[in-house]
């Protein structure tokens, strides 16, 4: 089983905190979120895992350190990492395609962008199977059209009449990947774009009409994090998962002088808390220190000091200070407030 990593995108809803970080490496629940993915689908599949294939963008971004933890978590899964470059923003069905190399057996396409939880079945009698999750407003959504056969006959992008509520996550599986660069190379080839795009649909499209059969698989949670106000409701959602499934979240090596953390709360390596309130829902990179702060449903990367402040849904970055009197602050990296 290989998996297929698009994340060529520069997060720009997500700024300031995809300034300086690829919003597939911004921590959540003190994980960046393509590790997760990776490690979460990983982990329900049910195969080994031979590779993982991430398309980047300009190097000039994604960098040799962003490469070098991509290729960490392939390996951590005892996987091959494949490092490909998406240069143009053309498009999903673009950035599948400058993977092309590794476009062969049964692949997840899974895009960097989301966090799920789920006990994924694979149909093995299905060509292909694609992640929905069920939603309340079906018309902002992609979704699917299911025959009485519960294979899926149609992908409808924000339908403005009911066709279904079940919408589409971002998350294929194909049992033989080969079928969908085919179809893909002849969407290139013939120019069918979309805004100026190349779309996965379009290839998905043209498999269904030769006759490859794809079903529903449905995720029990699906967590987006697009922006800032979704990022933080995000990791508080992380936080009781990994706090149910019994995942030790708060580091041995942290200080509290009279301070106390309300759980669940992940706080990272070498944190120091003095007069401080910590949780639910925050989670702490490594290095931080807080001196009395009260903050609840949060996320404070690595290396910032915080002082005298009192956080509601904050998002800060990495080696910020910051004191003050605002709440639901937005800062990136090495910013400075006092």
């Amino acid at each position: 089983m290989k998996i297929i990593v698009p994340m060529a995108g520069r997060g720009s809803r997500l700024r300031p905190h995809t300034l300086t970080v690829p919003k597939p490496l911004v921590p959540v629940a003190g994980t960046p979120i393509v590790e997760q993915l990776v490690n979460d689908i990983a982990g329900v599949v049910n195969q080994p895992i031979e590779e993982v294939a991430f398309i980047l963008g300009d190097p000039a971004f994604f960098g040799d350190k962003t490469v070098a933890h991509l290729e960490k978590v392939a390996h951590n899964l005892g996987a091959k990492a494949s490092i490909y470059r998406q240069l143009d923003p053309l498009g999903t069905g673009h950035a599948i395609m400058c993977a092309a190399p590794s476009l062969s057996g049964p692949a997840v396409v899974a895009y960097a962008d989301t966090l799920i939880r789920a006990d994924f079945h694979i149909d093995p009698a299905a060509d292909a199977q694609i992640w929905v999750k069920k939603v309340d407003n079906p018309s902002a959504y992609g979704v699917v059209k299911l025959d009485a056969t519960n294979a899926i006959t149609e992908l409808v992008e924000k339908p403005a009449q009911f066709v279904s509520d079940l919408a589409v996550i971002g998350i294929y599986y194909f049992k033989a990947i080969e079928d969908l660069k085919t179809e893909l190379q002849t969407v290139i080839d013939q120019q069918l774009t979309h805004g100026g795009e190349y779309q996965i649909n379009d290839g998905i499209k043209g498999m269904m009409r030769n006759g490859k059969r794809f079903v529903p698989g449905e995720v029990n949670e699906w967590m987006d994090c697009g922006n800032k106000e979704i990022t933080v409701a995000t990791n508080t959602k992380m936080l009781h998962f990994l706090a149910a499934e019994g995942k030790e979240l708060v580091d041995p090596s942290a200080t509290l002088e009279n301070s106390t953390i309300i759980p669940p709360c992940y706080i990272g390596k070498n944190v120091v808390l003095k007069q401080s309130t910590v949780g639910p829902g925050v989670s702490i990179g490594e290095g931080s220190q807080l001196n009395n702060v009260s903050v609840k449903d949060s996320m404070i990367q690595k290396h910032t000091i915080i002082e005298n402040a009192q956080l509601d849904k904050a998002m800060i970055g990495n080696h910020v200070r910051y004191n003050g009197e605002y709440t639901s602050v937005s800062l990136g990296d090495y910013s400075v407030l006092n």
